[in-house]
């Protein structure tokens, strides 16, 4: 008999890391946990934590999206008798995949409440197509570092070895949303700059592999998107750095506008401080958080 109530673990995500544009995300150790419950009357959705204010608990609600997808695809009906409680830690349109979150929780769940049909592979294949893109997705699924790979006719993620590593995460209180983040980048890039990239990609994997936190901050250089999005935030270049001038490695998180810079333990106290200040001298409040990249995965526990 398949399960009647089961509960979701999803971490949250930083992605493009610098050079890797597109291509590398690490999971971060802030969760989010939805419970599914089949029974009672209707539909019902209840939010708390972050977003509770403004996500919608009707059928505009993500996880209920990524629930009818799911279903769709196995050529089900969704249960009509569904209670959905997500308990939000992730921030929302940060850059630490809040969405990526709610939409690999959605199919999660609705694969365990079916007996679990589907493979990583064909979840990762829905979830692109619920984000538009699959990096913050795959890194939530398989835990740890992960690499995003698309051709013509699918997406697939390799899992990459990754030191542990903190992370410093400052949240600007600036409103930028991941399509606009996109618009502002050029329709085609110099070959140079994008050899440049690539050979600054590699150099980040094998930096974040063998947790040289040097060789990391000099393979954050880009050519292809910071610069662009930079532009759009506030104190957000001085942000960063800030924290290059004490040893970190920094990057927007995601399509922004988070920011964050990998470093030592130790330095990390100083290190926020100094990003926040770059954004107070522009007048724009934040939120800070010290994390962990974390080599687990989203994970379906009994309810």
């Amino acid at each position: 008999m398949n399960p009647q109530h089961v509960r979701i673990q999803v971490p949250a995500s930083t992605a493009n890391l610098g050079p890797a544009f597109d291509c590398l995300a690490l999971a971060l150790d802030l969760w989010n946990v939805v419970e599914f419950e089949v029974g009672g009357n209707g539909l019902q959705i209840e939010v708390d934590g972050e977003g509770a204010e403004r996500l919608p608990r009707d059928g505009r609600n993500l996880v209920w999206r990524a629930v009818q997808r799911l279903y769709a695809e196995v050529s089900a009906p969704p249960p009509q008798n569904l209670r959905l409680r997500c308990h939000n830690h992730i921030p929302l349109s940060s850059g630490l995949g809040s969405s990526a979150a709610a939409s690999l929780a959605g199919l999660l769940g609705a694969n365990a409440l079916l007996g679990a049909p589907l493979k990583p592979e064909l979840i990762l294949r829905l979830g692109a197509e619920l984000e538009g893109h699959a990096d913050n997705l795959a890194a939530a699924l398989y835990g740890g570092l992960v690499l995003v790979k698309h051709t013509d006719w699918r997406t697939t993620a390799l899992p990459l070895p990754c030191a542990a590593w903190q992370a410093v995460y400052v949240l600007p209180r600036i409103r930028l949303s991941t399509r606009a983040a996109r618009a502002a980048l050029p329709r085609r890039v110099a070959l140079e700059d994008a050899v440049f990239n690539i050979g600054q990609a590699l150099a980040l994997q094998a930096a974040l592999a063998q947790g040289d936190l040097a060789a990391l901050a000099e393979a954050m250089q880009d050519r292809l998107h910071q610069a662009h999005r930079l532009a759009l935030l506030p104190g957000a270049a001085a942000a960063l750095a800030a924290a290059q001038r004490l040893g970190a490695a920094a990057c927007l998180s995601g399509a922004g506008p988070g920011v964050i810079a990998f470093t030592h333990t130790a330095e990390a106290p100083a290190v926020l401080a100094a990003m926040r200040q770059a954004f107070e001298a522009e007048q724009v409040a934040t939120r800070e958080y010290l994390l962990h990249s974390t080599p687990r995965a989203a994970d379906v526990q009994p309810g």
